[in-house]
């Protein structure tokens, strides 16, 4: 479903990403994972067209995005939530989600958002502002999914969140895959929600991928030894 080939990305004269090769199979869960300042928050952005590549190849579905806008990329089928959430804290719940929108979002868009987040269904005439931590993670996945993506991206999702919502995080992630057929990749450093999402598992130290772990290979203090060097 993404398809990537000796991308390298920088800042400046700075590189940051160097020659990384991978690929992200259909409805499969793939976590990168790594200590802060190794390149995972860059090589999302550069995945979306946040950040310009500086070479190499990006392709979702078998088509070329790299030469595309953040915008196109969308249009093709790539969704983003961010690290920090980014909602609008002033829009209504409704309106935060309606923003994420290519099109008219059908009833049962909202009946599949409102299953999975029942939170926002009753808070859906709130503003964004008002709600939790967890509640704003949830609407800002809820305004990726509208726009029918084929690879949904997130950046550590589960930062400044309390552990119970770390849980229904997890499980909502699943049920998206399992309901909307779609390849998702997540950025993380907590080692419990990668071990409880995810198919496959890259670490990455330096824009560079030093170890590729199947999830039936996954060790927890194997994991926190890796990211704690």
């Amino acid at each position: 479903m993404l398809e990537v080939n000796k991308l390298n990305v920088g800042y400046g004269q700075s590189p940051v990403i160097h020659d990384l090769s991978f690929t992200v199979r259909d409805q499969e869960i793939l976590a990168i994972m790594g200590r802060n300042g190794m390149g995972k928050t860059t090589l999302l952005k550069a995945l979306l067209g946040i950040l310009p590549s500086r070479s190499g190849s990006i392709k979702l579905a078998e088509r070329e995005i790299s030469g595309l806008s953040s915008h196109e990329r969308v249009r093709q089928g790539i969704a983003f939530v961010p690290q920090g959430r980014m909602i609008f804290p002033s829009l209504t719940v409704t309106e935060n989600i309606l923003a994420g929108a290519r099109a008219l979002v059908s009833q049962g868009v909202w009946d599949e958002i409102y299953a999975l987040f029942p939170a926002l269904h009753e808070m859906r005439k709130r503003a964004g502002g008002d709600l939790s931590g967890g509640q704003q993670q949830q609407l800002a996945i809820a305004r990726a999914l509208v726009s029918n993506p084929k690879v949904l991206v997130l950046d550590e999702p589960t930062e400044g969140i309390q552990p119970s919502i770390i849980k229904d995080i997890a499980r909502a992630l699943k049920e998206i895959r399992k309901m909307r057929k779609l390849a998702i990749v997540v950025s993380e450093q907590v080692v419990s929600f990668m071990m409880e999402v995810c198919d496959r598992t890259f670490v990455i130290e330096r824009g560079r991928f030093v170890h590729e772990i199947l999830r039936e290979n996954l060790d927890a203090r194997q994991m926190k030894a890796l990211l704690s060097i």
